[in-house]
């Protein structure tokens, strides 16, 4: 005889099963293709040279002039349709930061430039998590950095996935 728990007695981590491992690999797959982390592109810049990317930070001027990706460009993204073809080569990929996970300016960048013919990802956490991370800052002021948050900073500088 089998017995089936009640909906309400599911675990609610499988309340939705999860996809079919075909399927769950094309959309990882697909994430890793619109989606790169800080660790990632500091690792990259860190390596020296040509990174194969450029950096593009959509924030307003004051929140640039508070704190940005050394090297990446300020480009605000109601400003992305005129000035994108002047500061940014259409055969590069592009990165886009806005403030951190609680704002969507990076996805609303990522779709302008897409829609100008740019290759383009989001990146997860944005300056906020940059900072947080212990990463080296330019400020209007000059170069900064804060102490690595604990609870966000891989350990060892290195999460090890």
């Amino acid at each position: 005889m089998t017995t089936h728990a009640s909906p309400a007695s599911v675990n609610p981590v499988l309340r939705v099963a999860p996809a079919a491992p075909a399927e769950a690999a094309a959309h990882f797959r697909a994430s890793l293709a619109f989606h790169t982390d800080v660790s990632d592109v500091a690792a990259a810049l860190a390596a020296g040279g040509d990174p194969g990317f450029v950096v593009v930070d959509c924030r307003s001027t004051a929140s640039w002039d508070q704190g940005h990706i050394p090297g990446a460009v300020h480009l605000p993204t109601s400003l992305i349709p005129e000035q994108a073809g002047q500061l940014l080569d259409l055969s590069v990929p592009v990165v886009t930061y806005c403030w951190g996970p609680g704002c969507n300016g990076a996805t609303r960048a990522a779709l302008a430039l897409a829609e100008l013919g740019y290759r383009v990802k989001e990146l997860l956490g944005g300056f906020e998590y940059w900072a947080r991370e212990g990463f080296a800052y330019d400020t209007w002021e000059g170069p900064a950095r804060r102490d690595a948050d604990p609870l966000t900073a891989p350990v060892e500088g290195e999460c090890g996935c």
